[in-house]
């Protein structure tokens, strides 16, 4: 079996009416939770527009959050790179890979939000080839090289980092890909991981298997191995103990979060009103899991069917449901779903059949064990009245 990881995608996405101090330190306790729960990885975007997404700087967190945890890896999820000049941002992640003590690492992409793009002057049509611009500067700083380079937006000159990964291992990277071919040709190109982001509806599935199938094309045409255990997926799930206690918890939240999407985002959540329950809506098309521990196993099970296999989970955050509620929900995922993937239990089992299916044998053991005690003791009494006469 192979080991599957399991982690959370945190956008993170939070109500414009609450204070958005106690919303970041809410995303931080996430993390903190997942950590203490066995989780591998902890992904946090990066966003300046809009109001609700309030992370302008995932490393910074990070930073915070390499104290407050003790195993779980920590990225950047993404980076849009076209927002930073390249040695800057290497730097960073190279110190920020010094102070969580290699658990740093780099989610790439070009930039989600239209918005953010035209306050920065930058055209969309611009930012997948400048995040590409960026990122060769950057794996190749990262790898110790001096580069001279000059685009036109930004120049380096024989610029180095002045740090090497820490314990000479590589910083992780992963490229983002939605549904063009673009992320997926820009992770074969650089030998990165690839974290496909548009969803597991069949269409998604779809889009991230073609995708990923254009990845090893450009890996192999340019000397690059591309690994299943650096593809990640991303998907929805809110769980709890029943399916109808799920649908109860998620009206909480999730109207105003699918009200996000339709206002602020490129890609709509769900048809326009009048067509049905959102959350029902969301199920039934395969683009979420709101139900009990089973109904995510089944669908990671289809997805490792449709896709041939890959190599983390990561569960979108999102405030569907009270925090207690979501908290509850994670701690589900890690006690009942993910053992399923990773093997844990296996040995427990086998153990346990053995003993089940030995009981007879076993019970007649004891039988006999507690026969010779009981002889024993007779052959003793009967001793004891000998001399006794």
């Amino acid at each position: 079996m192979t080991h599957l990881r399991f982690g959370t995608f945190i956008p993170p996405i939070h109500p414009v009416d609450e204070n958005p101090t106690l919303c970041i330190e809410r995303d931080m306790q996430v993390v903190e939770h997942l950590d203490a729960l066995g989780y591998d990885e902890a992904w946090i975007g990066e966003h300046h527009s809009a109001g609700t997404e309030l992370i302008a700087s995932p490393e910074l967190v990070l930073a915070v959050l390499g104290d407050r945890t003790k195993r779980i890896r920590l990225g950047t999820g993404v980076s849009s790179l076209p927002y930073h000049h390249p040695l800057i941002l290497a730097d960073r992640m190279m110190q920020l890979h010094h102070m969580t003590r290699g658990r740093a690492m780099l989610g790439a992409g070009p930039g989600a939000l239209v918005s953010d793009a035209k306050a920065l002057g930058i055209t969309p049509e611009r930012q997948r080839d400048m995040m590409d611009e960026a990122l060769d500067v950057m794996i190749r700083l990262f790898n110790g090289e001096t580069v001279t380079q000059k685009t036109d937006w930004f120049e380096l000159n024989e610029a180095r980092l002045q740090l090497r990964p820490y314990a000479n291992e590589p910083i992780q990277i992963a490229t983002a890909s939605v549904f063009t071919p673009s992320g997926a040709r820009s992770a074969g190109r650089f030998g990165t991981g690839l974290m496909a982001m548009g969803g597991t509806s069949p269409d998604g599935i779809a889009a991230a298997t073609r995708n990923w199938e254009i990845a090893t094309e450009t890996a192999a045409a340019n000397g690059h191995p591309m690994e299943r255990r650096d593809w990640r997926l991303v998907g929805l799930v809110h769980i709890a103990e029943t399916r109808e206690q799920a649908f109860a918890n998620v009206r909480y939240g999730i109207d105003e979060w699918i009200q996000y999407f339709e206002d602020v985002a490129t890609h709509p959540m769900v048809p326009p009103e009048g067509k049905g329950d959102p959350a029902e809506h969301l199920v039934n098309v395969g683009r979420a899991v709101i139900g009990d521990p089973s109904d995510a196993i089944r669908q990671i099970e289809t997805l490792q069917e449709a896709t041939g296999g890959f190599g983390c989970y990561l569960l979108v955050d999102h405030n569907w449901a009270r925090f207690e509620d979501k908290l509850k929900s994670y701690e589900l995922f890690a006690r009942h779903v993910m053992p399923r993937f990773q093997g844990h239990n296996i040995q427990r089992r086998q153990s346990y059949d053995w003993v089940r299916d030995s009981q007879e044998d076993f019970k007649a053991s004891a039988r006999r064990a507690q026969q010779v005690i009981i002889d024993r003791q007779a052959a003793e009494d009967g001793k004891k009245s000998d001399a006794a006469e």
